[in-house]
């Protein structure tokens, strides 16, 4: 049976809706996406490669929140499952959120020194995580491993982090 998730409204309100994955969303209603940009101590992002069969490309650790999980609790269990690591205590630093007329999304970071031997990824969903500086994010983007839509949410939290 297919995962059951909440509705949002075009301003990130949860409503009482509801829909299964994959199903048709109705008008009017939006899923909500959750992401998290992880930065260690070396000013190094953390990146996962997806499995070929979910795209193959390299992104940030995300997904949707299951129905009666709050953003927060989704992006913790997102991390749980995709690299095997518990954030249940992390302190989240929301830096973007908004709705695009696809989806509603909330996009958090954390400062977090892993060691890659400690992460168990879920085999059905990557292949790999590596941590990539900035310089060499940006050579992926020249290369088109990463497009600018993916290496915008590093640009971002680095543009608030670079406010506060």
């Amino acid at each position: 049976m297919a995962e059951l998730r909440d509705l949002y409204d075009k301003d990130s309100n949860k409503t009482d809706k509801t829909y299964r994955k994959g199903d048709l969303i109705p008008l009017g209603y939006y899923p909500m996406v959750v992401m998290v940009v992880i930065r260690n101590s070396n000013g190094e992002f953390l990146m996962q490669k997806r499995v070929e069969t979910k795209g193959g490309d390299w992104g940030v650790t995300g997904g949707h929140p299951k129905a009666g999980e709050t953003p927060i609790e989704g992006i913790i269990t997102e991390v749980k499952e995709e690299l095997g690591l518990d954030f249940s205590n992390e302190n989240f630093i929301l830096y973007d959120s908004g709705c695009d007329g696809k989806d509603c999304y909330k996009m958090y970071f954390v400062n977090k020194d892993i060691d890659l031997n400690d992460i168990t990824i879920q085999k059905e969903e990557l292949t790999e995580v590596k941590w990539f500086s900035m310089d060499e994010l940006k050579h992926m983007v020249d290369t088109h491993e990463l497009n600018e839509d993916q290496i915008s949410c590093f640009i971002k939290v680095c543009n608030f982090l670079n406010k506060k």
